[in-house]
């Protein structure tokens, strides 16, 4: 099938990727020429496991291309997916202007039916207001072309997108249109053969289908991180609690790791997001409202927590931060809590020693060069000097670290676990102090 994608961010470029594989016609339109220039090239600008050599063996292939042109991918293309940001706004809610200005530009250069495929994370109600833009340019060029608006929301996790994409657990389609049904069915059909994935329903339902699904994969963080708060109070263990409920088949594992709290550029945008659509329409979103809260909180609590160890001043310490993307196999920083782990330990005073294993350039673009932040290239190098260690990234590189170089490197021999790597009587036997979330704190042995 001929398939046009507006927008190469990475729902975008996965999207289109994967397409391409499976021996879809693919054409990725952005208005970012020097962009789509490097992404002609084969250069990926963003870290996501198995999508640069997808991307290269598809450009081989010609199945794959990327265009400034939005007519040449409007021609192209008999399915177009609108694939853009919509970031929030002032209040919370979506900010729609690269969706609909997507969809004034397919119907400027509409020239035949197409069916606009609505693959960003948008509130109810976005398929009306894209096919009332398309209608009305049509109107001021007094052109009468049918055309179809789908809802197609995408599911991926970043650091997982290829494979979720590959192997999707689900494919939503939200349309009241047979053809367009078809269309989707048979544009999927690679993806669907085992067996069917495909779950048809409404245009409004689909687009809250996707909202829904984050709200309540956040509200499973926020629900730990609760429970957490209260077994530090009670004298209890968090990671013992987790297992215990995880076992239960109806609650299940995922999710329900306490941490730093979420952060990434979907649940915080999406719960704030479907907070507005609820108080739009007069219902008032306790459950989601709770939520945010919780997750607010959350991410103060790492830096709060050092702070008051080093009673109420780190003028003069050195922290050691480990992890900066806000979660593994990505280089995303976006709403990431070590942002607010790293503005609270300058606002307090101190230097900071930081790596991550990706997510170096990033952070350079992101806080600029200053003095009392020094980027390291190892993990270890990032303990050199320092007073006290904080992780904040569960990358697997962190995961069985030489704790006997790290009691000798560390001042303090302090670490504070934003995600609960360790057992705290590892750290124990090697004389660490050990202060995780949710559990009982190891201090130093005499």
């Amino acid at each position: 099938m001929k398939v046009t994608v507006f927008g190469t961010g990475y729902v975008g470029l996965v999207q289109g990727a994967v397409l391409a594989d499976v021996g879809h016609d693919v054409v990725c339109v952005d208005i970012d020429a020097a962009k789509v220039a490097a992404l002609q090239a084969g250069r990926i600008p963003i870290h996501e496991p198995g999508l640069e050599p997808l991307v290269h063996a598809n450009l081989a292939a010609s199945r794959l291309r990327f265009t400034t042109d939005a007519a040449l991918g409007v021609a192209h293309g008999d399915l177009l997916f609108l694939a853009v940001g919509t970031p929030p706004d002032e209040d919370g809610s979506a900010d729609l202007q690269h969706v609909l200005a997507v969809a004034r530009t397919i119907a400027t250069h509409m020239q035949a039916p197409r069916t606009l495929v609505n693959k960003s994370t948008v509130p109810v109600g976005t398929a009306d207001r894209v096919a009332d833009a398309v209608r009305a340019v049509l109107a001021e060029r007094g052109a009468s072309i049918a055309f179809e608006v789908v809802s197609n929301p995408e599911f991926l996790k970043e650091g997982a997108a290829v494979a979720d994409c590959m192997r999707p657990d689900r494919i939503v389609v939200g349309t009241a249109s047979a053809a367009a049904e078809r269309q989707l069915r048979e544009l999927y059909a690679p993806f669907n053969r085992n067996h069917d994935r495909m779950v048809v329903m409404d245009v409004k339902s689909a687009e809250l289908t996707k909202y829904a699904a984050n709200a309540m994969l956040a509200t499973k963080i926020s629900f730990i991180n609760e429970m957490a708060g209260l077994a530090e109070r009670l004298g209890a263990d968090i990671e013992a609690v987790r297992r215990g409920i995880g076992s239960d088949p109806r609650i299940g594992y995922h999710f329900i790791y306490p941490g730093a709290g979420y952060g990434g550029s979907c649940f915080p945008k999406d719960v704030k997001a479907l907070i507005h659509t609820a108080q739009s329409v007069g219902f008032e979103p306790q459950v989601l409202q709770a939520v945010e809260r919780r997750n607010d909180a959350q991410r103060r609590v790492l830096p709060e927590r050092i702070v008051a160890h080093y009673g109420g001043s780190l003028a003069g310490r050195t922290i050691a931060v480990w992890g900066l993307a806000f979660k593994p196999d990505t280089d995303d920083m976006r709403e990431a809590p070590s942002r607010d782990l790293l503005q609270g330990l300058w606002a307090a005073g101190a230097q900071v020693r930081a790596h991550d294993p990706v997510a170096m350039e990033e952070a350079r673009r992101v806080f600029g060069a200053r003095a009392d932040l020094v980027l390291c290239d190892t993990p270890m190098q990032a303990l050199q000097g320092a007073d006290a260690l904080a992780i904040v990234t569960e990358w697997k590189a962190f995961r069985v670290p030489d704790f006997a170089q790290m009691a000798r490197l560390l001042k303090d021999r302090i670490v504070f676990d934003g995600r609960n790597l360790y057992e705290p009587a590892v750290l124990a036997r090697h004389g660490l102090a050990y202060h995780a979330i949710g559990r009982p704190a190891v201090l130093h042995s005499a």
